[in-house]
C-alpha cells in the first residue's frame, strides 16, 4: 500500500514549495488584482451569454413550391389624391391583379398630413336621383335601377350603377374613359368636380397583397389600369391633367411577417419629385427566411435588399408611366435562424479556459516584469560601480597632477637658485677671497651643471675645488644624488 501511495505521490504535477522560498513583490500584487478583475468580468460575460439564447444562422437551398408571398405596405403620397391612385400587381407567370381594392385602405390627407376620410373604394357613393336606365329611360316608380355600361357589358344583363362600375367595365374591355361628363353616372356623381375638389390633397394607402411566389412587380400609379394588345395601360385622360406629383414616403414595406432582428431597408424612406412627371423604380431581391424561436415556434418570412432608379420627364411628355414601381425577384437561397441555449458543458469549458488563460498570461507578465526589474537593478549596480571607479581614478589623476605641478614648481625654484643666484654668489665670493686678478688667472671659466641638489652641496664642492682638493672630478652628492661638473680653464 505504501508503494502505491509513493507512486501516486511521484505523479503529482503540482509540487509544493516551502513558503520560506516565496518572494512577494509589489508588481505581483498589482498584476494579481488586475487579473482577478479581468477574470471576474469575463466570467460574468460568459454567464450572461449562457443564461440568454443565441441565434444560429444557416444557409440552405430553398426547395419550397406552390407558396404565396404576402407583401405588406404603408405608403404616403402627400400630393396625389386617393381618387386617382390605383394599385396593380403582376408576375412573370402572367397573372394580373389590376386596380386592387380588397385588403387595401385609403386615407385622404390634407396639405398638413391630417386625415380627412378613410375608405376602401374609389370615388363617393351612387346618387339615385332619377338616373338613366339601361334601356334609355329614366328610373320610374317601383322600378329597379340598372345603369348602362355604354357598350362595355361583359354579358347582356350586366348593369353599371355608378361611375366606378362604368370605369371598371371599360377597364375590363381595355377601353379608356376619355370624357367622364358624357357618362350619366359620372356626371351625376360629379366625378370631375370631386377630382378638382381633391386637388392638393394627399393619400395614405396601406394594406397587403397576396401574390404568387415568383418574380413580379406591383406599383402605385394614377388612373385605371387595363391591358390593351398585351400592353399595360393606365387611363389618365379622365383626370384631364398633364402632370402628376408622385413624391412619396414609405412608412413600412415588408415581405412576410415580422420576426426578431429583421431589418427592412425601405422603412421610413422618403423621396421628393423635382420634375412634373417621374417614374420611381425599386429593384428588390427577396431572400426567403425561416425563424425558429426557443419554444420551437416557426415564422416563415422574407428579407430583402434594394436598389433604386428614377426616370423623369417634362410636362406633356409622358415617356413613361408616372408612379412608384416595386420590381422583386426571389433568391434560391433560404436563410434559417434558430434560437438555442448554450450547453452547460460548453459553459464550463469556457469558464475553465477563462480562469486558466488569465492565470497563465498574468504569470507570464509577472515573470517578465520581475526578471526585467532584476536585470535593470543589476545593470544599475554595474553602472554605479563603474562610476565610482571612474571617480576614484579621476581623483587619483588629479592628485598626481597636483604632485607633478608641485614638483615642477620646486624644480623651477631650484633651477632658478642654481643657474642664477649661485653663480652670482660664487663670483662675489671668489672676488672677496682670491681677488679679481688671481681669480682671472686660475679660473677663467666656470661651467656648472646642476640637475638636483642644494646650495650647501655646491658650496662644499666649490670650496674643495678652490682650495685645491681636486681638479676635473665628478663629485657625487650623497644626500641628493646630484652630479656637479667643474671645468677649469
Amino acid at each position: 500500500m505504501a508503494g502505491i501511495l509513493n507512486k501516486l505521490r511521484n505523479l503529482d504535477a503540482y509540487p509544493k514549495i516551502n513558503e520560506d522560498f516565496y518572494s512577494r513583490t509589489l508588481s505581483g500584487g498589482v498584476i494579481t488584482l488586475l487579473s482577478s478583475v479581468v477574470m471576474f468580468l469575463l466570467f460574468f460575460s460568459e454567464l450572461r451569454l449562457y443564461l440568454h439564447t443565441v441565434t444560429e444562422t444557416k444557409l440552405i437551398v430553398d426547395t419550397s413550391r406552390g407558396e404565396t408571398l404576402r407583401i405588406n405596405f404603408d405608403i404616403t403620397f402627400p400630393a396625389l389624391a386617393c381618387s386617382i391612385l390605383s394599385v396593380d400587381a403582376m408576375d412573370i407567370s402572367g397573372e394580373l391583379h389590376l386596380d386592387v381594392k380588397h385588403d387595401i385602405i385609403k386615407r385622404r390627407l390634407d396639405s398638413n398630413g391630417n386625415t380627412i376620410e378613410a375608405r376602401q373604394d374609389g370615388i363617393g357613393a351612387t346618387k339615385i336621383e332619377n338616373p338613366l336606365q339601361k334601356h334609355g329611360g329614366r328610373l320610374g316608380h317601383n322600378e329597379t335601377y340598372c345603369g348602362s355600361c355604354y357598350g362595355a357589358e361583359a354579358e347582356e344583363h350586366d348593369c353599371c350603377n355608378s361611375c366606378e362600375d362604368v370605369r371598371e367595365a371599360y377597364r375590363k374591355k381595355g377601353w379608356g374613359v376619355t370624357n367622364p361628363d358624357l357618362i350619366d353616372q359620372c356626371k351625376r356623381e360629379g366625378f370631375l368636380q370631386r377630382v378638382k375638389d381633391e386637388e392638393g390633397e394627399g393619400c395614405n394607402i396601406y394594406g397587403f397583397l397576396e401574390v404568387n411566389k415568383v418574380a413580379g412587380n406591383f406599383h402605385f400609379a394614377p388612373g385605371k389600369s387595363f391591358h390593351q394588345s398585351g400592353v399595360h395601360v393606365h387611363d389618365l385622360l379622365a383626370f384631364q391633367k398633364d402632370s402628376f406629383n408622385i413624391s412619396h414616403k414609405i412608412n413600412r414595406l415588408t415581405y412576410g411577417d415580422y420576426f426578431p432582428g429583421v431589418v427592412n431597408p425601405l422603412d421610413k424612406v422618403e423621396w421628393s419629385q423635382d420634375t412634373p412627371n417621374a417614374m420611381y423604380q425599386y429593384f428588390i431581391k427577396v431572400v426567403p427566411t425561416v425563424y425558429t424561436d426557443i419554444r420551437g415556434h416557426t415564422i416563415q418570412s422574407n428579407q430583402f435588399s434594394v436598389t433604386e432608379h428614377v426616370k423623369s420627364s417634362e410636362a406633356g411628355q409622358l415617356q413613361s408611366l408616372p408612379g412608384v414601381f416595386f420590381f422583386y425577384d426571389l433568391s434560391p437561397i433560404k436563410v434559417t435562424f434558430t434560437e438555442e441555449h448554450i450547453s452547460f458543458l460548453h459553459f464550463l469549458t469556457n469558464v475553465c479556459a477563462i480562469v486558466g488563460g488569465v492565470f497563465t498570461v498574468s504569470g507570464i507578465i509577472d515573470a517578465f516584469i520581475y526578471h526585467g526589474q532584476k536585470a535593470i537593478k543589476k545593470k544599475m549596480e554595474i553602472v554605479y560601480g563603474f562610476n565610482e571607479w571612474k571617480k576614484k581614478k579621476q581623483n587619483s589623476l588629479h592628485n598626481k597632477r597636483l604632485e607633478y605641478r608641485e614638483s615642477l614648481l620646486v624644480l623651477t625654484r631650484k633651477l632658478l637658485l642654481v643657474n642664477i643666484l649661485i653663480p652670482i654668489a660664487i663670483y662675489v665670493r671668489s672676488r672677496l677671497i682670491l681677488g679679481f686678478e688671481e681669480l682671472n688667472q686660475n679660473l677663467s671659466e666656470i661651467s656648472v651643471w646642476v640637475c638636483f641638489g642644494s646650495s650647501r652641496t655646491f658650496d662644499w664642492v666649490l670650496s674643495s675645488y678652490i682650495f685645491g682638493i681636486g681638479s676635473k672630478r665628478i663629485i657625487p652628492d650623497k644626500l641628493t644624488g646630484t652630479r656637479i661638473y667643474l671645468k677649469p680653464n
